[in-house]
Parts: C-alpha cells; structure tokens; sequence
C-alpha cells in the first residue's frame, strides 16, 4: 500500500509533513526517511484508532461574505 503525503522544509532546518488522508496529524524529521518513518507509525497508530471509533464523516458547505 502506498500512501500519498505532504511536506516541507520548516525554518529550522526539520522536514514537517502529514498524511493526505489526516492532514490535521502533523509530525516531522530531521530528513526524509525519517519523516517517512514517523508518518508510518503516524498511519498505524491513527489507523487502529479510527477502527475502534468508527465515526461517519460528512462534509458541509459554508457562505461566507469577502
């Protein structure tokens, strides 16, 4: 399985990313691979969460005035 993600270099130097699927679930390392490890213990651990709880997910549309 392969899993699509986000990243960038922050200010200090550390790569900073987060799951496509969690993008609220943010985390980091001092390079790629490590960034890489810490997302797949990222995706385990939010993976057996989200199968206890089970929560149904919808979206909603919000107006707002510019």
């Amino acid at each position: 399985m392969e899993l699509e993600y986000t990243y960038w270099k922050s200010k200090d130097g550390w790569f900073v990313g987060y799951l496509n699927i969690w993008p609220e679930h943010l985390t980091q390392g001092k390079d790629i691979p490590e960034l890489e490890e810490m997302l797949a213990d990222l995706y385990e651990f939010y993976k057996e969460e989200q199968e206890e709880t089970k929560v149904e997910k919808k979206a909603g549309r919000l107006k707002v005035t510019a």
